[in-house]
């Protein structure tokens, strides 16, 4: 794709789905926590009894989900957060798990969440953090779906474990087409819906007085404390989805979280698409999610 200055431009190639998809009327909203912006935005009627949240991965953000919000069927109330130093949250001194759970569980807090019915769908890190905030509060959450998230077993070995995040330090570019065009995938990987990149690079980015830069704050990718030897146990209703030529999830890696979790949580793979799932294949994605939800819900109700 030859990009320009101009989104609308770019996305002229873009399928009708899309582009319709990302006209929806948004509500971005501001609220704070230790003192620091924290920003979201909703989507649909806060009546609504079911609410869905969705999380985006490590150095992404909330427009990650924003074509693809839409399609999730069924009434519900849609939450979707910018985490804490990612997208347009203020940066903190330290991230962790606890602060991320309490990032989210503000917002559903100040949205009236408490007696609803909430379920968490979360891509990479965003799958971790919603496997996470299960576990830590058995019997709150109506659900969980975990995007090509990576759990290896307690007594993995991470002295060998190669990270595939950018460690350099955040770098300005003096224009706007420069930094566009160095928007990458991490892990690495090709993507055939160029379309779907151009659209989360527009928004991935910042002007300052320093120059063009990402939005997120680098620091995330070697201060945040990883789930090493954490033990998920998950007793709401959960989904696993695997993209089938994804690089983080070796055979080792799936076979244990069969084993591990085949009794509380269900396993799907989606074979044409990689790590970023939500990129390669959306509309099956989400194909499988709606599924899913509509399975939970008839059956918490009937």
């Amino acid at each position: 794709m030859e990009i320009t200055n101009n989104l609308n431009q770019d996305l002229h190639k873009a399928p009708d789905w899309f582009k319709q998809a990302i006209k929806q009327n948004y509500e971005r909203k501001e609220t704070a926590i230790e003192n620091k912006k924290l920003v979201y935005q909703t989507l649909g009627d806060s009546k609504e009894d079911v609410v869905i949240v969705l999380i985006h991965g490590t150095g992404a953000h909330k427009d990650w989900w924003s074509p693809l919000g839409s399609l999730l069927k069924g009434n519900h109330y849609l939450i979707v957060p910018d985490l804490p130093g990612m997208g347009e949250s203020d940066f903190h001194e330290e991230y962790s798990f606890p602060l991320f759970q309490k990032a989210i569980e503000h917002i559903l807090e100040i949205e009236s969440c408490a007696h609803k019915k909430v379920v968490l769908i979360g891509h990479s890190l965003g799958g971790h953090i919603a496997g996470y905030m299960v576990s830590e509060r058995k019997g709150f959450y109506e659900g969980m779906v975990m995007i090509d998230t990576p759990i290896r077993p307690p007594s993995y070995d991470y002295t060998s474990h190669k990270a595939s995040i950018p460690i350099r330090k955040i770098k300005y570019y003096e224009d706007k087409l420069t930094i566009l065009n160095r928007f990458r995938l991490m892990p690495p990987q090709d993507c055939q819906n160029d379309w779907y990149l151009r659209y989360i690079a527009e928004h991935s980015i910042k002007e300052t007085s320093e120059g063009w830069r990402w939005r997120f704050d680098d620091t995330i990718f070697h201060s945040l404390n990883r789930l090493h030897g954490y033990e998920f146990e998950f007793t709401c209703p959960s989904l696993f989805i695997a993209g089938g030529k994804s690089l983080l999830l070796d055979s080792r890696i799936m076979q244990y979280m069969q084993e591990a979790f085949k009794s509380s949580m269900d396993f799907e793979v989606i074979d044409n698409a990689a790590h970023h799932v939500l990129l390669d294949e959306p509309l099956l994605l989400m194909d499988v999610i709606n599924g899913k939800l509509k399975q939970w819900m008839i059956h918490k109700t009937s």
